[in-house]
């Protein structure tokens, strides 16, 4: 089972066990009560170590360099030179929603999804004779490893883009979605969710 990393969790675990407990022995009311603080307290303290313990290494202060060492270490990409429809084929070949465009290992733009249905659908273009070139996204906002998941999310929601080259020294090392962010955000607290879930239920078959 996944180590409980808040105070919730934390006390739930401790309470549950102090009641069955309580109901089975049939304690004075003061005693009972007594306990129910003291476990109390004690929840709180363990879930104040577990949360401090784990602060920077989990959750939004994680760095992206942690993300992107958990996924595919691949790097879609293309040549400038590329015709729109030769790169599209590869992104759906990939199921990616953006590919980044590299000359020489310098990285020159991005095409995404929208670039596809603003510039190439929109602008009457023909996929089979337009270079990637002519319809990327320059220059595009760039992190790095060292940048945090919070950090990261901030970026994607105040410049309304989807996706962030992951770029250190130079070299693109990867690339992250607001899908990808947003994953790693909730990952722990549905798995906690689901650790409380297991526990009453196997408490419910014991009974």
């Amino acid at each position: 089972m996944r180590p409980p990393d808040t105070i919730t969790t934390a006390a739930l675990l401790l309470l549950l066990p102090g009641v069955s407990f309580a109901a089975e022995v049939d304690l004075p009311a003061p005693v009972l009560e007594w306990s129910f603080y003291i476990l109390l307290i004690f929840a709180v303290c363990v879930g104040f170590g577990i949360f401090f313990f784990s602060k920077g290494k989990t959750g939004k202060h994680e760095s992206v360099g942690n993300l992107i060492s958990d996924k595919d270490a691949s790097v879609h990409s293309v040549s400038p030179d590329v015709l729109v429809a030769d790169c599209v084929s590869q992104m759906n070949e990939h199921r990616i929603g953006a590919m980044l465009v590299i000359d020489k290992e310098e990285l020159l733009g991005i095409f995404t999804e929208r670039d596809a249905i603003t510039k190439v659908l929109g602008g009457g273009m023909e996929q089979s004779n337009t270079k990637i070139s002519a319809v990327m996204t320059r220059d595009p906002i760039c992190i790095t490893t060292a940048t945090t998941l919070d950090e990261a999310l901030g970026i994607v929601t105040t410049q309304r883009i989807r996706h962030l080259p992951v770029v250190e020294d130079g070299k693109v090392l990867g690339m992250v979605s607001s899908g990808d962010l947003t994953h790693r955000l909730v990952e722990p607290h549905t798995l906690e969710v689901q650790d409380l879930v297991d526990i009453a239920g196997r408490r419910r078959a014991s009974r």
